[in-house]
């Protein structure tokens, strides 16, 4: 059996295919990187990346393999929910704070990496901040203490 060699439009739409499919596959490994506020909480600061859309929530802090000690991302979701979390394609130990709008922490969880355990809030919120594992504890800051900043409504610097 003789095998012919593909025509030149045939190799072109074969190349093109390939690189709709691996495209996509580098762009999901790789770290998003999202627009950045200044948060407060008391005298500490945090630099957050805002994941506003469906897409930036979905993907939040995957493949990253650190992250700075006062950074974070914001999670800020349409309508207030019970939101609930995992840690799937995640490399680092996280903490999340669940938010009232005027950014008083609901509940804390510690997530661990890789894995699909759900932590969710106890009431229903439109915000969360995932931060480095115990970063929440170090500070001292638990339920009810408040963070400030532009997406509470709140100056950062108060």
């Amino acid at each position: 059996m003789q095998i012919k060699a593909p025509s030149p439009a045939a190799r072109r739409g074969l190349l093109a295919l390939a690189g709709l499919l691996f495209v996509p596959l580098l762009a999901a490994q790789s770290p998003q990187r999202l627009p950045v506020e200044t948060l407060s909480a008391g005298m500490h600061r945090i630099q957050a990346e805002i994941a506003r859309t469906p897409a930036q929530r979905e993907i939040g802090l995957m493949h990253r393999p650190s992250m700075p000690a006062q950074a974070g991302m914001l999670f800020i979701f349409e309508q207030p929910g019970t939101q609930c979390f995992w840690m799937k394609n995640t490399l680092l130990p996280l903490t999340i704070a669940f938010l009232r709008d005027d950014g008083s922490i609901v509940n804390t969880a510690d997530m661990q990496p890789q894995s699909l355990e759900s932590h969710c809030s106890k009431e229903p919120v439109r915000m969360a901040l995932e931060m480095n594992q115990g970063w929440f504890e170090r500070k001292g800051l638990k339920p009810g203490d408040r963070l400030r900043g532009k997406p509470f409504g709140t100056a950062a610097t108060r």
